[in-house]
């Protein structure tokens, strides 16, 4: 079965696969998927030493259900939206949005998110997303890619010798590790099911 559906991604299992049903399905996945990235993006759980915000799960996990193609529109749509001065960022408000707000501390890390829900939409084209070992690598490389650009420009932004690490890095080691390991759980369930209702 993880042979015949190698090639395939979670939203590619259900509803139309051809012709304009397939256009209007993928359409309806990228609004949903923004949806979702704005309200995730929203949610802060109490955690120590700083809240979990779960914009970069749901950032991960789309990029792994919906594949490299649709996982990029999407990510994209969210920018624009952003872009256009909704309220759509973890930080972002009625009063602090839009471009400028995307230039900000928040600019690199947010062009993480379009590198990681590349690597992650590919990872699960090659099976990554099926187990968990793999899905938990996979959000690893995932996160990376989200620090790496993140941390270079709040260098650049307010220089090296600030501490970098301590503002963009350290406290949230704690969350991410927690925020890996439900999805390492989730999305190799979500295809357990699967697997299960087709067999």
């Amino acid at each position: 079965m993880a042979i015949t559906m190698n090639d395939k991604v979670l939203s590619e299992m259900f509803g139309p696969t051809e012709g304009t049903a397939l256009r209007v399905k993928q359409v309806a996945l990228v609004l949903v998927g923004i949806a979702v990235l704005a309200i995730a993006a929203k949610i802060k759980v109490p955690m120590w030493p700083v809240p979990i915000t779960m914009g970069t799960f749901a950032v991960l996990t789309l990029g792994a259900a919906y594949g490299p193609r649709l996982g990029l529109a999407t990510i994209f749509g969210y920018m624009i939206v952003g872009m256009l001065g909704f309220d759509v960022f973890a930080n972002s408000s009625a009063e602090a949005n839009g471009l400028t707000y995307m230039m900000g501390g928040t600019g690199g890390y947010l062009v993480g998110y379009v590198l990681a829900t590349l690597a992650l939409g590919a990872l699960a084209r090659k099976g990554w997303d099926r187990s968990m070992g793999k899905m938990a690598g996979a959000m690893v490389l995932g996160n990376a890619l989200i620090y790496v650009p993140g941390l270079i420009w709040l260098g650049m932004l307010y220089g090296w010798d600030k501490p970098i690490l301590e503002w963009g890095f350290t406290p949230f080691i704690v969350g991410d590790v927690v925020k890996l390991a439900l999805a390492a759980l989730i999305v190799p369930g979500v295809w357990k099911l699967v697997g299960n209702a087709r067999a």
